[in-house]
């Protein structure tokens, strides 16, 4: 059993920086990466700008809400702020759920006026 060295202080930097740009390729690879490359850093939205400081509150939506088609062009893409995608995606679903519960015709209707004989009522107390 062989015990590691501990690397001297320019090893550890060193790898260290690999390992950053490393992972800065990766992300340049995804299509988070690809869109931040291919579109402004602005909502699409709301308008809103963003820096390098807020730029985690960027969110990429797939237009279509298919999270596997990532076309290269990026046309299914839109960047998003956090506030407006989470939004879409909530009408999204509600839009996808309240057309199940209309299509259900045999929903019981209200027939019930509880106001039909108020007039009546107050006039007989006069």
């Amino acid at each position: 059993m062989t015990l590691k060295k501990p690397l001297p202080a320019n090893d550890k930097q060193s790898q260290l920086v690999m390992a950053a740009r490393r992972d800065q390729e990766l992300r340049e690879q995804s299509y988070r990466g690809q869109a931040l490359k291919m579109y402004p850093w602005v909502c699409g939205r709301c308008a809103r700008e963003f820096t390098h400081k807020n730029l985690a509150e960027l969110t990429v939506h797939h237009r279509n809400h298919n999270h596997d088609d990532n076309p290269a062009d990026g046309s299914n893409w839109e960047l998003l702020c956090l506030y407006c995608h989470d939004n879409e995606h909530s009408r999204y679903e509600e839009t996808r759920f309240s057309t199940i519960r209309t299509n259900k015709s045999s929903a019981p209707v209200a027939t019930h006026n509880p106001f039909a004989d108020l007039k009546s009522l107050l006039d007989s107390k006069k």
